[in-house]
């Protein structure tokens, strides 16, 4: 018994819902939080304004104040008020520092139990939130949804000045600079002296820096070959070493060591195009061929030359570009 209460422990953690409602499909991590969802449904408490059960007056009545926006909770400290008592104490801990909620399996922390749980799934791998139209899986419900606009070509991001939709806040942001002048991007201060990328933060410049410095930290345990990324070690195991298990479409026979590169594959053969372009409706077999052409639409260019300020839309543009002006300017070859 003591074995499975700590199974549904683990799974407060990791995320993982094992108990469905019959009547409407939600997904509980626990038997005793579907027996309490399990009475809303038969519940008298309902509110009148958006229908939704409660367990008692009591949940009733506070539910209601989320319709008059009543906000009888304020923050001491910056005046910032709240429907919900609870609201107040997670937000006040962001001026505390409390962080309460802490990882078994690393050193990290956090204010709310949410982004622990999804935390923990990094170190776990499980990702139960999984997409009906392609299959790809997400470790959090809201990177599902924003997905899911892939395929849907839902937009409700909309551009105040000219009207234009997006599907994410993220683009248009981007595109907002387009009307305002001010480009995001400049607050990027971390250069890559030798191609001119930008990095949010000098650890991402100094990741992007060993494919320069030729660094190989990835190494074999069975010979001396070394390499830059973890999926060629990977491949290099199973090609010289026989280790591991090769990934075989079943078309082709085609051998691959990435699921992921596998399924894209299988798609080609099957003329399978999930990623669907939300502007010109063209679709894609991968979301980073959609990615790509989908800079066609915008006149966002996030590659800068840092010799002359220049920018670009690809990566492949501002390269070719910074040889040629290096070499201009009188540096030298690179």
């Amino acid at each position: 018994m003591q074995k499975d209460n700590l199974c549904v422990h683990k799974s407060m953690h990791d995320g993982e819902k094992l108990y469905s409602c019959i009547q409407c499909e939600s997904q509980l991590i626990s038997l005793h939080h579907l027996k309490k969802h399990t009475v809303l449904h038969s519940s008298k408490y309902e509110c009148t304004e958006c229908g939704k059960s409660c367990r008692d007056s009591r949940q009733l009545a506070v539910h209601k104040k989320s319709h008059s926006k009543e906000k009888l909770w304020a923050c001491s400290v910056c005046g910032k008020q709240f429907v919900h008592f609870w609201h107040l104490k997670v937000h006040n801990r962001m001026h505390t520092g409390d962080q309460p909620y802490k990882c078994h399996l690393c050193d990290r922390a956090f204010s709310q139990l949410g982004n622990l749980q999804a935390h923990v799934r990094v170190h776990t791998g499980v990702k139960p939130y999984k997409c009906p139209t392609c299959d790809k899986a997400f470790s959090q419900h809201i990177n599902m949804k924003v997905h899911m606009r892939v395929h849907t070509g839902d937009k409700p991001y909309i551009c105040h000045v000219c009207n234009k939709a997006f599907s994410q806040l993220g683009n248009l942001q981007m595109h907002m600079a387009n009307h305002t002048g001010v480009k995001l991007y400049n607050i990027r201060s971390d250069h890559c002296s030798r191609c001119g990328m930008q990095f949010d933060t000098s650890h991402d410049l100094k990741c992007h820096d060993c494919i320069h410095a030729d660094a190989k930290p990835y190494s074999c345990k069975h010979c001396s070959e070394c390499f830059r990324r973890r999926e060629q070690l990977k491949t290099h195991l199973l090609k010289s070493h026989n280790e591991g298990t090769w990934l075989i479409c079943h078309i082709c026979q085609k051998k691959f060591c990435n699921k992921s590169v596998l399924k894209s594959h299988t798609r080609r053969h099957e003329g399978v195009k999930p990623y669907v372009c939300s502007d010109c409706y063209k679709c894609f077999c991968t979301s980073a061929e959609l990615r790509s052409h989908q800079m066609t639409h915008t006149d966002f260019r996030q590659f800068c030359c840092f010799l002359c300020d220049k920018y670009f839309k690809t990566k492949h543009a501002v390269v070719s570009h910074f040889k040629r002006c290096y070499n201009k300017l009188g540096f030298g070859h690179v």
